[in-house]
């Protein structure tokens, strides 16, 4: 009954020499999968870090050209506006002669018109006294 006994106490410790070496491989497992997750979440933050970078740089390189642009726009209103005013002066000028010509117009017609009628009257009293002289 001893013999079985030291048998089965040689058993129980070879079963647990095995366990603690699977024990032993498996938190090494673990282990190695906790740090080959920890490489991997580092690895990601820095390619995070990196694109955030890289989008931040692309940003400020749009903005600094959305202001150039800007002010570039602002130049070429400026340029344009002083075109544009004095077209606009130009028009007010041509439309002010205009108004002054068709007003002067009408002026050179009346005048005309009673020129025109003084004349008539002066002739029809020159008939008038011519007949009335030759009867």
């Amino acid at each position: 009954m001893t013999s079985k006994h030291g048998d089965e106490g040689n058993g129980e410790r070879i079963v647990s020499e095995g366990s603690r070496g699977r024990d032993e491989d498996g938190e090494m497992g673990k282990r190695l999968t906790v740090s080959t997750l920890q490489a991997r979440e580092e690895e990601i933050e820095r390619r995070k870090m990196e694109v955030k970078e890289k989008v931040e740089l692309q940003l400020s390189r749009a903005e600094e050209e959305a202001k150039r642009l800007a002010q570039i726009w602002e130049e070429l209103e400026v340029m344009g506006d002083p075109m544009g005013k004095e077209v606009g002066n130009v028009r007010k000028r041509i439309d002010t002669a205009k108004k002054e010509l068709k007003s002067l117009g009408q002026i050179c017609q009346k005048k005309l018109l009673d020129q025109s009628e003084r004349w008539r009257m002066n002739k029809l009293e020159e008939l008038n006294k011519h007949i009335a002289l030759t009867n």
